[in-house]
């Protein structure tokens, strides 16, 4: 139920364009299709990303944070499908202080038994070194950049975010209350931890809506850790939609991986759309 409150159920002017990149592990369906990349300004250089645009060319903009697997072609699809909702779409590659797109990306079909948790035995100490000092600078270069996309319309703007991108995601409505008005997070992972500068312990500050739609049986986010985002909800006076999604393994939105699962993940578009519709 939306509502104040939470409820728990089971291209920028002027960047460089890139070539097309094609990830070879995206699966046989998406790996056919190609990315267009652009070069974006961040504090420690620049980032490649990609850009989706709406029929129409213009509309609201929403910044996109990956998962931990990297942007690639079903990072690609999904920008894409928001984008045909009627928004421009801005997907950073945040480990871009470990490589490019590709040189972080999957090389393997993650649809295989083995294949996604061998990738994340690399994957894991990159999350890892994406300190908050350094994500958070980050985000303010990625919010520039998204209003500096040709189509971007002047107000207010979106963050969405799976796995530990949920937690970049909340970062930027938090840190940014002015300018994010929409924050969605899905399958997001360590968004309430015990340190101080735990993602929740910022949602005071936030002005935006809400949407989280969290993995059933989550190690990265228990049903407490779920519980206690709740109450730091409830808390700052947000709206908000806090709910697990039952049966949902961590990454049931990815179609390129193991973990997805169909019906999380529509019910996951459903939402955005919903929210999307709502604050922008």
């Amino acid at each position: 139920m939306a509502g104040r409150g939470t409820a728990i159920g089971h291209a920028p002017r002027g960047p460089k364009p890139f070539g097309p990149v094609v990830s070879p592990g995206a699966g046989a369906e998406l790996a056919c299709l190609s990315m267009n990349l652009i070069e974006i300004p961040v504090p420690d250089g620049t980032a490649q990303a990609y850009v989706a645009h709406p029929p129409g060319g213009e509309g609201p903009g929403v910044l996109f944070f990956m998962d931990a697997i990297g942007v690639r072609p079903q990072i690609a699809a999904m920008c894409d499908r928001i984008a045909g909702w009627g928004y421009v779409v801005l997907a950073p590659n945040v480990f871009h202080r470990e490589g490019s797109v590709e040189e972080v990306g999957p090389h393997a079909d993650l649809t295989q038994p083995g294949e996604r948790e061998a990738f994340f035995a690399q994957a894991m100490p990159r999350v890892g070194r994406l300190t908050p000092d350094r994500a958070v600078p980050d985000i303010a270069a990625y919010l520039t950049a998204l209003r500096g996309i040709e189509g971007v319309a002047d107000g207010p703007v979106a963050t969405v975010g799976y796995c530990m991108g949920a937690r970049l995601a909340v970062r930027a409505g938090t840190g940014h209350p002015d300018e994010v008005a929409a924050v969605g997070g899905f399958h997001g992972g360590g968004l309430v931890t015990d340190t101080p500068d735990s993602p929740h312990l910022g949602l005071g500050d936030a002005r935006a809506e809400f949407v989280f739609g969290h993995a059933d049986q989550d190690r990265s986010m228990p049903a407490e850790a779920v519980a206690t985002l709740g109450e730091a909800l409830d808390a700052a006076g947000l709206v908000a939609r806090n709910e697990i999604y039952p049966g949902a393994a961590h990454g049931y939105t990815m179609a390129d991986t193991s973990m997805y699962n169909e019906q999380a993940a529509e019910r996951h578009f459903t939402e955005l759309r919903g929210l999307l519709e709502r604050a922008l």
